[in-house]
């Protein structure tokens, strides 16, 4: 049986189906408030993706995937695999969009670590390949 993490509160199934919820709710269902819930007050986001320039916390975060969806308003990513240990869950995942610009259609992949403590998103690491024309 999986134990319960005294950091997360959660076990380690409770984890990736947090960050699984996470990614459906806040770029599939397009509900970026969702923000304001899952991550903590001092959210801190490590990922070489993040633009210069976006606020602390949670409105941050919330911020650069607002914007990505005004860009790209079909985003939709699909998780392919994920990894709990310790504090953290690790996901491999599948983008695909249109570009509302140009109305080409884009995928990429990415690799995105998440740190929960208190049952909220504390940290992320993400790399994520530049965006190319879908196959």
């Amino acid at each position: 049986m999986d134990a319960v993490n005294a950091k997360t509160g959660m076990t380690h199934l409770q984890a990736r189906e947090f960050i699984r919820g996470h990614f459906e709710e806040f770029v599939n269902k397009k509900n970026v408030p969702i923000g304001n819930v899952n991550f903590a007050a001092d959210f801190v986001d490590h990922g070489a993706d993040v633009p210069p320039g976006m606020p602390p916390g949670p409105a941050g975060a919330i911020q650069y995937v607002s914007g990505a969806l005004k860009r790209f308003p079909d985003l939709h990513v699909t998780i392919e695999e994920m990894i709990a240990e310790d504090d953290k869950v690790v996901v491999r995942n599948h983008w695909t969009a249109t570009d509302s610009q140009s109305g080409k259609k884009l995928e990429f992949r990415g690799i995105v670590i998440w740190r929960i403590a208190n049952r909220n998103i504390v940290e992320r690491w993400a790399y994520l390949e530049a965006p190319h024309p879908a196959a």
